[in-house]
């Protein structure tokens, strides 16, 4: 660790921060930037989709610098440490004659040139793999407690940045089962067990929420072969663009000659094979394999130095894909590079002016988008928004939040694409139209939440016991809300819906009880329409469509 840098690697590396923070402030934000963002308004030690340390950088971020720079800022700032990090993992002395040619590898890498300036889980993901890595590369040499604390700090960092991080930790204990025998290598996971207890605590304290929907709630297709299983290899190549070939030929070539590099390969291999076994089940996204640049990086350059034609190809391919990345880079700012084609951070201040300047300072409650209620607030100024989830969408950091209680009882503006009544509309450069109205007293209960005491339902059986619990500091009025049953395919996908009528166990029940259950029973519905393969039961309220009010239920 106390390698000396060469200076020329300063200046490249200053170049790429300096690059980092101009394309930071001029380029709006993406819509899971803007999701993030909202996280980090309201920090905890966990949220719907993924730990905290995205939410943590942004409040970082937050510190130094206002709008887009104030969300980007320390996502600059540790990927270019990780490049230094990359650096030190290397060991080959001739690689100081060759530091363009690293850079060039680096920045002719898509993705993890892209995650050099967006804030998304996968940047500390990035990060912190190039830590542990480097802290493990050291535990291998020379084993000692300071090293096993700082290794078990790292894998908690890890984890805290993404779930997939298991993969890491994981694959790297598969490439090294003498570590079970090392009373270091258990400091290591006490330690990173113990930094994690936190968020452990946050999803008990939430009912595992983040583990239920990734696991079992999240809605899927039929198995498509195009989609898939041929898309993961599209991701792969995706990945590093023209250089593609001469990355995987040198992973192909490489050969696991010590505990390192075995551990570099098996983490490289792993996470392939992890994710085309998945391909079978679900659409891997590039993203969930962009882990593999970190041990690739290391993996190539090390062979680059050794194949000095590898190295020549390389570089000028590698020249090739840093040349069009600028030029996509440029497009992220100013659109017309692009031609025809609208990206997620073309616009955003423009459709949220115009809806702004039709609605003035009120709240906006938008249904079914976690993506365009934080957008909005932070583009508008911190105006209040909300996100009204129903059955056809999925639940999100707004199912969980307080965020409902800001616009309770409030005038707003309610823009859906489920509404015909409405009194406005936008469209946006790209096409999309939002229909909107003014409704003044807006009320909704999204969070109670219906249970069955049985496992799985028959469709046209009846006296089912329904448990309804109001989580609310207040009491409901029944007359308020509208029981149906929605029906889902095999994949979770809501085929449509039934209005139900519960009946209450207890006579003449005028309301649902702040803080406590109610029960009923309540039949359901046939449906011979498509295969049905689970049920939920839900409610509306208001006038409003029906929410997502209870798990999947399996259907016999």
């Amino acid at each position: 660790m106390s390698e000396k840098i060469p200076r020329q690697f300063y200046y490249f590396l200053t170049a790429f921060f300096v690059l980092n923070l101009i394309q930071s402030a001029f380029t709006e934000l993406i819509f899971d930037e803007a999701y993030y963002w909202y996280y980090s308004q309201n920090m905890a030690w966990g949220f719907f989709d993924h730990p905290p340390l995205v939410a943590l950088l942004i409040k970082i971020s937050s510190l130094f610098f206002n709008g887009e720079l104030g969300v980007r800022f320390m996502s600059c700032v540790i990927s270019a440490l990780n490049l230094v990090i990359l650096w030190l993992l290397i060991d080959r002395p001739e690689k100081n004659r060759f530091i363009p040619h690293f850079f060039i590898l680096v920045f002719s890498m898509t993705l993890l040139n892209a995650y050099g300036f967006f804030t998304l889980p996968d940047t500390p993901l990035l990060f912190f793999t190039s830590c542990f890595l480097l802290t493990y590369k050291h535990f291998l040499k020379d084993p000692k407690y300071s090293t096993a604390i700082l290794l078990g700090i790292f894998m908690a960092a890890l984890m805290y940045s993404k779930y997939h991080a298991v993969l890491v930790i994981v694959f790297v204990l598969l490439s090294n089962l003498n570590l079970v025998k090392s009373k270091y290598a258990w400091l290591s996971v006490l330690v990173a067990l113990l930094c994690y207890a936190p968020h452990f605590y946050w999803l008990y304290e939430n009912d595992f929420v983040s583990i239920k929907y990734h696991l079992y709630e999240r809605p899927n297709d039929a198995y498509q072969f195009e989609k898939y299983t041929l898309g993961f290899f599209v991701n792969l190549i995706a990945l590093f663009g023209l250089t593609f070939p001469l990355i995987y030929y040198a992973l192909l070539k490489t050969k696991g000659k010590d505990l390192f590099n075995r551990a570099l390969l098996f983490l490289t291999y792993g996470v392939i094979l992890f994710f085309f076994i998945s391909s079978f089940n679900r659409r891997v996204q590039t993203q969930w394999i962009i882990i593999i640049c970190i041990p690739l990086v290391v993996i190539v350059y090390n062979f680059m130095l050794e194949h000095k034609q590898v190295l020549k190809w390389m570089v000028r391919l590698g020249i090739i894909n840093a040349f069009l990345i600028l030029y996509l880079r440029a497009g992220l700012i100013y659109q017309p590079l692009l031609f025809d084609f609208h990206y997620e951070s073309h616009g955003n201040k423009t459709w949220v002016d115009g809806i702004r300047e039709e609605v003035g300072e009120i709240p906006v409650v938008f249904e079914n988008s976690y993506r365009n209620a934080p957008m909005y607030e932070f583009y508008s100024g911190g105006i209040p928004t909300f996100s009204l989830n129903n059955v056809m969408y999925r639940k999100n950091q707004y199912s969980i939040d307080t965020s409902e209680e800001r616009v309770r009882g409030k005038k707003v503006a309610y823009l859906s694409k489920y509404i015909n009544d409405n009194t406005f509309s936008y469209t946006k450069p790209d096409g999309w139209v939002y229909k909107g109205k003014y409704i003044s007293d807006f009320d909704s209960y999204r969070k109670l939440e219906c249970t069955l005491k049985e496992e799985t339902v028959s469709l046209g059986g009846s006296d089912y016991h329904l448990q309804v619990f109001n989580p609310y500091n207040f009491d409901i009025e029944l007359s308020k809300l509208k029981f149906s049953v929605a029906y889902l395919s095999p994949y979770k996908n809501t085929l449509g819906l039934k209005r139900i009528a519960p009946k209450p166990v207890e006579e003449n029940l005028p309301f649902l009880t702040k803080k406590d259950t109610t029960h009923f029973l309540v039949e359901i519905p046939q449906y011979d329409t498509e295969k049905v393969g689970y049920i939920r039961i839900v409610i509306s309220e208001n006038g409003l469509y029906p929410g997502l009010n209870s798990k999947p239920i399996p259907v016999n």
